[in-house]
């Protein structure tokens, strides 16, 4: 009988649709050397891309979001409707991004299996944390010792 939850999909008796363990097949036979070469660098290729859109996320698509409301608030002299397509573009542009990553993700593993490694597990999850952390590690540093925030003291230069 299999009551662990992790092995019926939940707190079920039974397991549901579309929730059973992923099982791969056995690795695939091994290519020529110079095959698996090529399966490598395309695999490190790979991740160099979703570490690049990883950091996308975090930088260059919300300042995009901002100077397109920017734009569109001259353009139309409305902040409100500004305001919404940046929350749209915002939207449409993470996730579409976050859609893209995760297909690299998809491909990074079959490449990895391809090139002769026991592959199962995809790095998206760990180079998006390990990207967040850095980005706010940079804004931190930026923040405080760059622009600072500001005396409490003496605020702005008096005229």
């Amino acid at each position: 009988m299999r009551s662990d939850p992790s092995d019926n999909g939940g707190l079920f008796v039974g397991r549901r649709p579309g929730t059973a363990p992923i099982r791969f097949r056995a690795l695939p036979k091994r290519g020529s050397n110079a095959r698996q070469r090529i399966d490598r660098r395309l695999a490190n290729l790979l991740f160099v891309g979703m570490v690049v859109g990883s950091l996308l996320c975090w930088g260059p698509i919300p300042i995009a979001c901002l100077w397109i409301s920017a734009q569109l608030n001259y353009l139309t002299g409305s902040i409100s409707f500004a305001i919404l397509m940046a929350l749209v573009s915002l939207f449409v542009l993470l996730f579409g991004a976050l859609m893209i990553l995760r297909r690299l993700d998809n491909a990074w593993i079959l490449v990895r299996r391809a090139a002769g490694y026991d592959q199962r597990a995809g790095a998206l999850g760990r180079i998006f944390g390990a990207t967040a952390a850095i980005c706010a590690l940079v804004f931190s540093l930026w923040f405080v010792v760059i622009h600072g925030p500001g005396s409490s003291v003496t605020p702005g230069s008096q005229p």
